[in-house]
């Protein structure tokens, strides 16, 4: 039996563009910005020649030596630490990037996503019932809770972080939206009392880091808590009408990880689709940036 095992990219999008990889680290344009930060998946030779990245970054991030995790922004060129991008394919979601709002080297979206931030638009648009109840655990700054909102969807978007919470806001209001359900949870403890409350949603979507902290210091390990955090959205998904969607961004997972986590709790599931997500270069290289696994009752 064969089974086709998905490649997804991104289809051209004016405000962000990935123009090298190699050596560790990628070059992106966000909007008029040019930034180079770490990549551990680029262990290829850069294209472009070192002097032209310098030439062209508006900043760099530089790791900490005792801990490659962490690190700080230097800028190569004038820019703002704060500036915002438009993502024009569900109805003009406006994201804000920050380049000082952690020692890390994220700045607040992952583009390779946008291929499921129109799953997800297309998902609620088409929904065969009223307005889906969607539930965005590990929201992060929540591109994926403003495009099913700007759907229609009723979306409740958790995070432990409450910053992230409060930028997940701005995204929302400069979106022209409102109306999005705010919680600052332990994602597992949230949706073990959403089940024994009895509560239903017709939308999931799972897009948990490899470890993490609770907002009371509650540890998650993906390859150890996952399974379980799965069968409980099965407890707390609606058994009629529904779509799901898992992101996993980890070195050693496959997609294949997905699937048999998904058959083993949900067992044989409709539309589905699996694979990975990546963005390609101006080179010509493409950069693998995680697995995903979604599926619908319709």
């Amino acid at each position: 039996m064969k089974e086709t095992i998905l490649s997804l990219c991104p289809g051209p999008w004016e405000d962000y563009e990935l123009i090298d990889t190699g050596g560790f680290e990628k070059l992106e344009r966000f909007g008029k910005f040019i930034l180079s930060r770490p990549e551990p998946q680029a262990i290829w030779d850069k294209s472009l020649p070192d002097s032209e990245w310098k030439k062209l970054a508006h900043a760099h991030f530089a790791k900490e030596k005792n801990n490659p995790e962490k690190g700080h922004w230097q800028q190569l060129k004038s820019m703002p630490h704060n500036w915002q991008i438009q993502y024009a394919n569900s109805d003009g979601l406006k994201m804000k990037l920050n380049l000082a709002q952690t020692s890390f080297k994220h700045i607040g979206l992952f583009p390779e996503q946008a291929v499921n931030w129109d799953y997800l638009y297309q998902k609620v648009k088409t929904f065969p019932g009223k307005n889906p109840k969607v539930l965005n655990l590990f929201g992060y700054t929540g591109a994926a809770s403003v495009a099913c909102r700007a759907a229609g969807a009723e979306v409740a978007h958790l995070d432990s972080v409450k910053q992230v919470v409060t930028w997940t806001k701005h995204n929302m209001e400069s979106s022209g939206l409102d109306g999005i359900r705010w919680i600052v949870d332990d994602a597992m403890k949230f949706i073990k009392r959403e089940e024994r409350r009895g509560n239903r949603y017709q939308g999931i979507i799972l897009d948990p880091p490899a470890y993490g902290r609770g907002p009371d210091g509650e540890k998650w390990i993906l390859e150890e808590q996952i399974n379980e955090m799965l069968k409980t959205c099965r407890a707390i998904l609606d058994p009629k009408d529904h779509f799901l969607l898992l992101n996993m961004y980890s070195l050693s997972f496959s997609s294949l990880i997905a699937a048999n986590l998904i058959q083993s709790n949900f067992g044989k599931v409709k539309n589905a689709e699996h694979g990975e997500l990546y963005l390609e270069e101006k080179q010509g290289k493409k950069l693998p940036l995680g697995i995903f696994y979604r599926f619908s009752s319709y």
